[in-house]
């Protein structure tokens, strides 16, 4: 599998430094930046897979720079990286066509775990956040709203969060280890979604997931 290229994007240069000490190995540095200007010229010259970018920066913040690159370079994705885990924040990246938004508690393997989900095309956002996301409409980033998707809107917040894991390929003990419950009630929450969706089985909940990219 080829590794992914990054560019890190964050206007605290000892956070860029230990970002990129701690995905040595893992991913391909090839830039990084710490303003708004900075950034977008980086972005443009390295093309990279993955923007791994901050919310919160002088000059606009990642808002700025996601608004302005998602369009004119479409086979760049952007990671939003952040101390901040408030609804407004998320929902206006997403809109903006980031691929994913995860808090700055990440444990580093899971950040790059989710760096190159996201270079594949994978939509990742830190487990506390799913919920609301799914229920959110973000034009042209694959999310289908709760409010026009009556299906989905069966679900409540925590069979949402355990259906988009699964669906993704996480097993049992995986998602239960991701939000913080056991194996059995993460089966417990996937026999009730098979329930409320009329589906048999794993594999028809991952196609039916894979249908409103999920």
């Amino acid at each position: 599998m080829t590794t992914p290229r990054i560019v890190i994007v964050d206007d605290h240069e000892l956070f860029r430094d230990g970002v990129r000490s701690r995905l040595s190995g893992e991913l391909e540095v090839v830039g990084e930046a710490g303003t708004v200007d900075e950034a977008l010229r980086v972005i443009r010259l390295t093309e990279p897979d993955v923007v791994l970018i901050d919310v919160h920066m002088p000059g606009g913040g990642g808002l700025a720079v996601v608004s302005a690159l998602a369009g004119e370079l479409p086979k760049v994705r952007f990671l939003a990286l952040s101390v901040s885990d408030a609804p407004e924040d998320v929902i206006d990246l997403v809109q903006a066509g980031a691929r994913g938004y995860v808090t700055k508690t990440i444990d580093p393997a899971e950040l790059a775990k989710a760096a190159r989900r996201v270079a594949q095309g994978d939509a990742v956002f830190s487990p506390s956040l799913a919920g609301f996301v799914l229920d959110a409409f973000a034009a042209g980033a694959g999310f289908t709203p709760a409010e026009v998707d009556p299906e989905l809107a069966r679900l409540t917040q925590r069979e949402r969060e355990v259906l988009q894991l699964i669906a993704r390929g996480y097993l049992y003990k995986e998602v239960g280890l991701e939000l913080g419950i056991s194996p059995k009630t993460v089966e417990h929450h996937v026999s009730a979604v098979l329930h409320k969706l009329q589906l048999s089985n794993r594999h028809q909940l991952s196609r039916w997931a894979a249908e409103r990219q999920i």
